[in-house]
């Protein structure tokens, strides 16, 4: 109850045209934080806070590659309530938490559970990920969308955005983005209405134990470069794609390009790796030192990151 009553004037019922999402006040100019997929496509947000008031929105900023959007209501409009945002990489699986949000409409509804992963991945338009996902069992449901996770202290530790579910109902398996995504995201996201992601430009798989026998690799790990995206930073640095198709394990690769094993000393066993690294650490314009294995030899190539395309 004492959780519930610190967060409840902070949330709101976001409705577009296109259904019924959650969010929450983040300071007092009236930005409130949501998710991309709550206000895609919309021309017209509504939103009502817990005392009855509603107004309309509009959007601040968007980031379609984590799932998180900005909008902006008058704050005149009825007294706001920002959160707080607490640490997601102080979460430890077992820890109890909150969803607080509009599941199906119903409005001002809590659920509660524990943390149950941390470090889950979510897909991204054009094929990239969402990563540090948290993943929890308190229940999440068509409308919770866009709303609070919130720790034993009241805390904001993420923004509840999908469920893995067979009937489109909760089945004990939500994801969260974490509010160490919010916190690193959201000033670009006011100021200048999007967020720039650094953006090495390949494409691959994961090297398996399969791939690593067929292509002669010592372990089965590092990220086998298929594609190097024209005119994208890997290209510029030069890293080299695959050239010749095969059937390994039942699926179509290319093989012949860089095998990615390491970015900065820290190892790459797999994209993931090297997406969790960029996302926390760097930012377009940075370098970074890429260890490759190229024939069998082990190289270093210094690559500047570029921003990533935004999603057409």
């Amino acid at each position: 109850p004492e959780i519930y009553g610190q967060i409840k004037h902070s949330v709101v019922l976001i409705q577009t045209e296109i259904g019924l999402g959650s969010g929450f006040v983040h300071d007092y100019e009236g930005h409130i934080i949501t998710n991309y997929h709550v206000i895609e496509g919309a021309t017209s947000i509504q939103v009502t806070f817990l005392d009855g008031n509603i107004t309309g929105a509009s959007k601040a900023g968007e980031d379609p590659y984590s799932d998180l959007a900005v909008i902006k209501v008058n704050p005149d409009i009825t007294t706001l309530y920002p959160v707080m945002l607490g640490n997601s990489s102080a979460l430890t699986v077992g820890e109890p938490v909150a969803a607080i949000g509009n599941p199906f409409g119903l409005s001002d509804t809590i659920t509660v559970g524990i943390v149950s992963a941390l470090g889950r991945e979510l897909e991204a338009p054009k094929d990239y990920q969402i990563v540090d996902i948290i993943q929890v069992d308190a229940a999440i449901n068509p409308g919770n969308s866009g709303g609070p996770l919130v720790n034993i202290k009241g805390q904001v530790v993420g923004v509840n955005t999908a469920i893995i579910s067979g009937t489109g109902a909760f089945a004990g398996v939500g994801f969260v983005i974490p509010s160490d995504t919010v916190k690193r995201e959201i000033h670009d996201l006011i100021a200048t209405g999007h967020y720039a992601h650094p953006w090495v430009g390949v494409a691959g798989v994961d090297v398996n134990l399969a791939i690593a026998q067929y292509i002669g690799l010592e372990k089965p790990e590092g990220l086998l470069i298929m594609d190097v995206i024209p005119g994208s930073p890997a290209d510029q640095a030069g890293l080299q794609g695959g050239t010749e198709p095969v059937i390994i394990g039942g699926q179509q690769i290319l093989i012949g390009g860089d095998v990615m094993v390491g970015i900065d000393d820290q190892p790459v066993r797999k994209l993931n790796d090297l997406a969790v690294y960029t996302e926390r650490t760097k930012r377009p314009g940075d370098q970074v030192t890429l260890t490759i294995i190229r024939n069998g030899r082990q190289l270093d190539k210094n690559l500047i990151l570029g921003e990533r395309p935004l999603p057409t």
